[in-house]
């Protein structure tokens, strides 16, 4: 069986940057485990907006440039970095809070084999969330898991709320 692990948006600006929050700082460490314990196919997600970003949809309704393309607050955070340097991963940049484009990467990596997909990364209750239900929704019979973790959201609050509705959703919420 093959295992892969989603790193979703582990970017300096969701860690301590401009979105950056003292969970998201606190859940590096369990990311960074988990990425170097990992044995499987990884795919590190990057939100990716531009200059313009503050006349996209998202930027009208969330006025904080962030993760600009070419930007530090665009590249991974330093220890997520280090932990994915003895590690293949393809890289995924993705416009909006989920990836269309990950489940087809998905199935071309596994082939034919049986596989199951683990989840880390932030924003719990935005890119976390989105992520995760695409692939359960592309991979119905397949095992999806997001470990809570190594994931961390806006607030506690709304990081609890994701993990019930991926739980109500059959995706498998572990620590």
């Amino acid at each position: 069986m093959k295992h892969i692990l989603i790193v979703v948006d582990v970017q300096k600006d969701f860690v301590d940057g401009a979105l950056g929050t003292a969970e998201a700082v606190a859940m590096v460490p369990s990311a960074v485990n988990k990425i170097r314990e990992f044995e499987g196919e990884i795919f590190v997600t990057y939100d990716t907006h531009f200059e313009d970003y503050m006349t996209t949809a998202e930027g009208k309704k969330l006025p904080i440039p962030h993760c600009i393309k070419g930007t530090d607050g665009w590249e991974l955070d330093k220890n997520i970095a280090k932990a994915l340097e003895d590690k293949d991963f393809t890289s995924v940049e993705k416009l909006t809070f989920g990836s269309v484009d990950l489940p087809a990467l998905v199935s071309e990596a596994v082939g034919e084999e049986d596989f199951d997909i683990t989840l880390i990364g932030l924003c719990t209750d935005i890119c976390v969330v989105s992520n995760a239900l695409i692939l359960k929704a592309s991979f119905p019979e397949k095992e999806v898991y997001v470990d809570s973790s190594a994931c961390a959201g806006v607030t506690v609050e709304t990081h609890d709320a994701a993990l019930t509705t991926m739980k109500m959703c059959q995706i498998n919420v572990i620590q």
